[in-house]
This record gives structure tokens, C-alpha cells and sequence, in this order.
């Protein structure tokens, strides 16, 4: 798990297709989870690796009301997705990245990262 501390942190998702076109989501720090002790920017960078336009549109919440995050951006390109976490509650929230392709209309969902804030 990431460790941040009132920094910018980037985080590289990366999503690949099996031979039966089945997804599958890697992070560049193992599983996408971040650990925050202060006002934190949390940047995901998506890598299409599919050959599929898959592009951000955003990020679902479990518990969107628990104040874990308290906004998130999408780049214009769908490219990136920004999390702003003020860090002013302590506990964690998972989410899933919702992605569009330019095959069909569905969307694709991702396995579900956590951002947890501490108490330091």
C-alpha cells in the first residue's frame, strides 16, 4: 500500500484483455490502494492495453457519503481521474472506475481500490 502524505501521488492502472476478452486491471503500486495522513491528490493514469478506447468516466463509491474522498475530477482525454481527499475524516471508502469503449455502449467496471485515512 502507498503511503502519502500531503503530496500528489500517481498511480498507473492498467488494463489488459485475455484471449477470451475478459479484463483485467493491474496498478503500478499492486493494488491501486492508497494510504493518506493529510490533504492528498491522488491521481490514476489509465493504460488502455486492450485496443479498445477504454476511456475514465469516473468512480462509483460503495459509501459515498462517509467523507473518506470528497471529489473527483475526470481529464477531458478520460485519461486520468483525480481523487481530492482533505483528509478531515478517518476510515477508509472502496470504489470502482467506471471506463467506456469505443466498441459498444457498455461500461466496464474495475476491481475496487480503498483510499484509507489515517490518523497520525
Amino acid at each position: 500500500m502507498l503511503n502519502t502524505t500531503g503530496k500528489a501521488t500517481f498511480i498507473t492502472v492498467t488494463v489488459t484483455l485475455d484471449k477470451n476478452e475478459v479484463p483485467s486491471f493491474t496498478y503500478s503500486n499492486e493494488t491501486g490502494n492508497v494510504e493518506v495522513s493529510e490533504e492528498s491528490t491522488i491521481t490514476y493514469i489509465l493504460d488502455d492495453n486492450t485496443n479498445k478506447g477504454l476511456k475514465f468516466t469516473g468512480a462509483a463509491f460503495n459509501t459515498p457519503f462517509d467523507g473518506i474522498v470528497d471529489a473527483v475530477t475526470v481529464s477531458s482525454d478520460g485519461k486520468i481521474v483525480q481523487l481530492i481527499d482533505l483528509d478531515k475524516v478517518v476510515g477508509k471508502t472502496t470504489f470502482q472506475f467506471i471506463l467506456s469503449n469505443t466498441d459498444n455502449t457498455l461500461m466496464l467496471i474495475s476491481k475496487d481500490p480503498q483510499v484509507i485515512n489515517i490518523k497520525v
